[in-house]
């Protein structure tokens, strides 16, 4: 089953590792026979899927969560293995456009309206005034 990243971008499965195992949590005795726990590895470094630009964002952006410049998802709330696969599929193209997404416009700099800067003074003499009534005035 193929990734989904955008529109035209698609992670074809022979680019992606599944791995499986037994799962702890739900599915009573089921849980100790069934391989449902999900691996999905994702060679970033190494792929052809993405152009060299947004890949390049991505592993910029996924630093932190590579592994030798894979990415590593691992899915078992799901009692079967397809839902967990189907799971694991999600996460990454959910993880990956994210990654890819263009970065917002920077912010323009303005200065404070007078209203905000009055509002402000006005909040710092109340607070002001608090303090001076909290003080002891017994000399």
């Amino acid at each position: 089953m193929p990734v989904y990243v955008a529109t035209d971008i698609t992670i074809p499965d022979a680019e992606l590792h599944w791995r499986f195992s037994r799962s702890s949590g739900p599915g009573g005795q089921g849980v100790n026979t069934t391989d449902s726990r999900v691996e999905l590895v994702f060679d970033l470094a190494g792929t052809r899927s993405l152009p060299e630009a947004l890949r390049e964002r991505a592993l910029t952006r996924l630093a932190d969560r590579l592994v030798d410049g894979s990415i590593v998802i691992a899915a078992s709330e799901f009692r079967s293995q397809l839902r967990n696969r189907q799971a694991a599929s999600e996460r990454l193209g959910e993880l990956l456009r994210k990654a890819i997404a263009a970065p917002p416009p920077k912010r323009r700099a303005t200065k404070p309206t007078k209203g905000s800067q009055r509002r402000r003074l006005e909040g710092k003499r109340r607070r002001s005034q608090v303090k001076r009534l909290r003080r002891d005035t017994s000399d």
